[in-house]
């Protein structure tokens, strides 16, 4: 099983390329504070995130250097080569990225956000009252 769940906040603004095929990607950075047993320092990891297509898009319109982002997805390596030395890479494919920070607002922790899924955000639909009153709750 490869899922990773993460919390963090962004490094930068979100960078979007959109392609020839007509995808959309979106690459950033966010911080994520690293458990320290002893509590010596405080030590943060940087975790490059990649976003497709809607999702991208939604990251790129509503994150800024500094929004509190949840992330679900997998990790994803990859190589490549740049002056003739093999680079390995590492990223996290998000299936969703929760915003965490309130649009507009100061950060406030406490209140409620809105999820955005990959495998979701195409196939939304309105949501209708069915008017089905057996519900026990």
């Amino acid at each position: 099983m490869n899922k990773v769940f993460l919390i963090g906040n962004l490094t930068a603004d979100p960078m979007a390329t959109t392609f020839d095929s007509g995808h959309t990607n979106c690459r950033f950075t966010i911080a994520v504070n690293r458990f320290n047993r002893n509590n010596e320092s405080n030590a943060a990891d940087f975790i490059s995130i990649v976003a497709w297509d809607a999702l991208a898009q939604n990251c790129v319109k509503y994150l800024t250097k500094g929004s509190k982002v949840a992330v679900v997805g997998s990790i994803q390596t990859g190589s490549y080569e740049k002056d003739g030395v093999k680079r390995q890479t590492v990223d996290i494919r998000a299936d969703q990225v929760e915003f965490l920070n309130r649009a507009g607002g100061s950060g406030n922790q406490g209140q409620q956000s809105n999820p955005v899924r990959r495998d979701s955000i195409d196939s939304l639909q309105e949501i209708t009252d069915d008017g089905d009153d057996d519900m026990p709750f």
